[in-house]
């Protein structure tokens, strides 16, 4: 069965950012490395899915983010013919108010 060697952690990100997470397993044989939101496989124009290691790693790469949208859990998993291991983290998004307040400094006067 497979074995992570680096899990990804719970992580906030704000709106418009970009956030990533890492997983890597290792096994014999070499597992493959999936990533999930909700129980399906993600896939969206703002995922990119960069893979090292043969694919037994894997960094999900997600933007620009989105405040209702990203918000969830990402479970990632490792395969192989021996078995599979789940786990996951859980991703904030924030509103970023840093240029709201900026914007409405710019059209008011205070």
């Amino acid at each position: 069965k497979p074995v992570f060697i680096k899990v990804p952690e719970d992580q906030t990100g704000l709106s418009g950012g970009v956030a990533s997470f890492v997983c890597q397993a290792t096994g014999e044989p070499k597992p493959r490395i999936t990533w999930m939101k909700k129980g399906k496989k993600v896939s969206s124009q703002r995922f990119e899915v960069i893979e090292f290691d043969d694919g037994a790693g894997s960094v999900l790469r997600i933007q620009p983010l989105r405040v209702q949208r990203d918000e969830a859990i990402y479970e990632c998993t490792a395969t192989n013919s021996l078995g599979e291991i789940n786990t996951s983290a859980k991703l904030s998004v924030l509103e970023d108010s840093w240029k709201w307040n900026c914007w409405i400094r710019g059209h008011m006067n205070f």
